[in-house]
C-alpha cells in the first residue's frame, strides 16, 4: 500500500491529485466522450475514447485495488452486475459454473441464463460443507478436463463463484481451503466480497483469483449510485475483464465514479459503526422471545463463528438475519410497523434497511418465510432496537 498507510488512512488519502501548488484537493470530474490524439493507438496506455478510459475512474480503482492487495489495477463498472458479468461471461461453451446454494440471486440468474443457452452447466454447493465442495470441484475438473497446468484465466472452463458470508443466509466458507483446492485442480475462483468489504476480508490473500464488489453498497455507501468493481492478481484475467468492459460498453459514468469515490472516503468510519451496531443488535435479538433464530457470524452460537474469526478481521459485517416466530403475513406486518428501519432491498448505506427475503419469488425455498435480512446502518443502536421492539410487539397482540 502506498507509503505503507493503514487502510483507514488510504481510503482518505489515496486517489488524489499530485501534491502541487494550486492543485485541487479532489480529482475533477471529466465529462468528455473522446480525447485528443493522433498517430498510432495503444489502448493500454492511451485514453482515445471514453469507452476505453476516463480519469474519473482512476481514484476509486486505485484505492480498491490497494485495499484488496491486487497487483493489477482495479476495474470500475456501471453496476455490481456489470462487474459480475465481466467474470461469469468469460466461461466458454461446455464450461461448469459452481455456485453456493445461497448466493446473490442475480448471480444465479446470470449463470442459469448461460446454462439455458447451452454454454455452461451450473452446479450448486453447500458452502458450509468444505469436503463436499472439494468433491464437487474434483468432479467438475475431471469432467471439464482441466488441471493446474492447463488453467485459462481468460476463458475458465470451470469457474467457482464463491460468497462468504453468503447472501442472505450469512454462511461462512472456508475460503483458503476452497481456493487452495481449486488452484490445485485448475479451477478459477471468484469471490463476491460485497458483504465483508476489503476492510474486513481480502479474498486474494486467501487464494482467490478475482474479487468482485457491488460498489453500490458499502464502497459508495449512500444509496445514491450504481457501481461495481473487480480486482485480481492475474494480468491475463485483468485484460480479459477489461476487454469485456470495453467491448460491451460496461463503463461507469464520470459523475457516478466521482460520487463513488466521495463515498469511499468514509468507508472505514461507516463500516466500523455499522459493524458495531450489527454485533450489538444480534446479541439483543438472540434474547428476544419472538425471534426464533439469529444468523450472524459474530455470535459464538453461529455455525460459522470460529471460521469467521480467522477470515474476517475487525468485525463480522453489518448484515444479520433474524427468523421470527411468525408466518409470512405476520412478518410482513412487522416490517410495515417499523418506523426507523426502511423496507428496501439493498444494503451498505448509512441508513438501516430491512427486507423479508422470500418476498422475492426467485429466492429458494430453503430461505424461511419469516426471515428478515437486516442491513444495519450507522444510527443510534438503541433507537434501532427500540423500533424493532415496538414492531415485534404486534406479534403478541
Amino acid at each position: 500500500m502506498t507509503e505503507n498507510y493503514a487502510p483507514d488512512t488510504f481510503v482518505v488519502s489515496g486517489g488524489r491529485p499530485a501534491h502541487e501548488h494550486d492543485a485541487p484537493v479532489n480529482p475533477p470530474v471529466v465529462f468528455s466522450s473522446t480525447f485528443r490524439g493522433a498517430g498510432s493507438v495503444d489502448i493500454s496506455t492511451d485514453k482515445v475514447y471514453a469507452r476505453f478510459a476516463n480519469p474519473s475512474w482512476d481514484g476509486m480503482e486505485e484505492i480498491v485495488a490497494q485495499l484488496e492487495g491486487a497487483s493489477q489495477p482495479g476495474l470500475l463498472f456501471p453496476s455490481g452486475m456489470a462487474a459480475i458479468a465481466s467474470v461469469i461471461d468469460l466461461v466458454p461453451a461446455g464450461s461448469i459454473i459452481l455456485l453456493p446454494k445461497h448466493t446473490y440471486m442475480a448471480s444465479v440468474t446470470m449463470a442459469k441464463d448461460l446454462e439455458r443457452r447451452g454454454i455452461a452447466t451450473v452446479v450448486r454447493l453447500d458452502i458450509e460443507d468444505t469436503d463436499s465442495c472439494i468433491r464437487a470441484f474434483e468432479e467438475a475438473a475431471a469432467s471439464a478436463g482441466v488441471s493446474a497446468e492447463t488453467v485459462n484465466y481468460a476463458a475458465p472452463k470451470v469457474l467457482a463463484w464463491l460468497e462468504s458470508p453468503t447472501n442472505p443466509m450469512l454462511e461462512v466458507a472456508d475460503l483458503p481451503a476452497l481456493c487452495q483446492a481449486a488452484r490445485r485442480l485448475g479451477i478459477v475462483t471468484a469471490v463476491d466480497n460485497t458483504f465483508a468489504t476489503p476492510l474486513l476480508q481480502q479474498p486474494l490473500s486467501l487464494g482467490a483469483d478475482v474479487v468482485v464488489h457491488s460498489a453500490t453498497k458499502y464502497l459508495s455507501g449512500h444509496s445514491d449510485v450504481l457501481l461495481g468493481i473487480t480486482a485480481t492478481n492475474h494480468e491475463e484475467l485483468y485484460q480479459a475483464m477489461r476487454h469485456h468492459r470495453i467491448t460491451n460498453g460496461a463503463i461507469p459514468g464520470p459523475m457516478e465514479a466521482w460520487l463513488g469515490l466521495r463515498g469511499l472516503r468514509t468507508l472505514s468510519l461507516r463500516v466500523e459503526r455499522a459493524v458495531a451496531n450489527a454485533q450489538e443488535l444480534a446479541e439483543r435479538f438472540e434474547k428476544h422471545p419472538m425471534v426464533r433464530e439469529v444468523r450472524y457470524p459474530g455470535l459464538p452460537s453461529d455455525k460459522g463463528h470460529e471460521l469467521a474469526k480467522k477470515q474476517l478481521k475487525g468485525g463480522f459485517g453489518a448484515v444479520l438475519c433474524i427468523v421470527l416466530d411468525a408466518d409470512a403475513e405476520q412478518t410482513e406486518r412487522v416490517v410495515q410497523a417499523l418506523q426507523l428501519w426502511t423496507p428496501a432491498t439493498s444494503l451498505g448505506g448509512v441508513e438501516s434497511l430491512v427486507e423479508r427475503r422470500r418476498r422475492h419469488g426467485s429466492e429458494p425455498e430453503s430461505i424461511p418465510v419469516s426471515l428478515l435480512r437486516l442491513a444495519v446502518g450507522i444510527e443510534n443502536v438503541d433507537d434501532l432496537y427500540a423500533d424493532f421492539e415496538r414492531a415485534l410487539a404486534i406479534l403478541g397482540d
